[in-house]
């Protein structure tokens, strides 16, 4: 089943495109002057396209991921998303996949079950955009935008 929703939301896209949440999690803006601006990360989605496709739960690979996941940038994009309600503000220790399954299973839906098909990723220090279409976000800078090594 397949809910399609619309806004100016966060998301990650179909498994055969980058744009999933444990990959956005670790994109930042690459033009010059945000290399080194903890502004430029995380990027932020708006106008988004955004669906939700069941997968199957799994709670011991969603427990095994979390350790990678950049907390704080998770937070970010699941409130955007809209969909941070369930997600513990900290993050979580010693998890036990049968103690914490609600928990698990709302961040899989975050992490694994929801799509960004169309939309922006926006910097926050520069403001640059990256259109993303058909879930893959375009991350080529112009010519004049590239970083020179000193």
């Amino acid at each position: 089943m397949v809910k399609v929703l619309t806004g100016i939301f966060y998301a990650h896209t179909l498994s055969s495109s980058i744009s999933n949440v444990p990959t956005v999690n670790f994109l930042t803006c690459a033009a010059k002057g945000c290399t080194s601006s903890p502004k430029a990360y995380p990027l932020h989605f708006q106008d988004a396209e955004v669906i939700l496709q069941e997968m199957d739960f799994n709670p011991v690979f969603i427990a095994n991921i979390l350790p990678r996941v950049e907390w704080p940038a998770l937070l970010i994009t699941a409130t955007e998303l809209g969909n941070s309600a369930n997600i513990p503000q900290q993050k979580p220790e010693d998890v036990d996949p049968e103690r914490d399954e609600e928990m698990l299973k709302a961040l899989h839906e975050v992490l694994l079950e929801t799509q960004v098909m169309s939309g922006k990723l926006v910097c926050g220090n520069c403001g640059h955009i990256y259109e993303v279409r058909d879930g893959i976000p375009n991350m080529l800078l112009n010519e004049h935008e590239i970083p020179t090594s000193a």
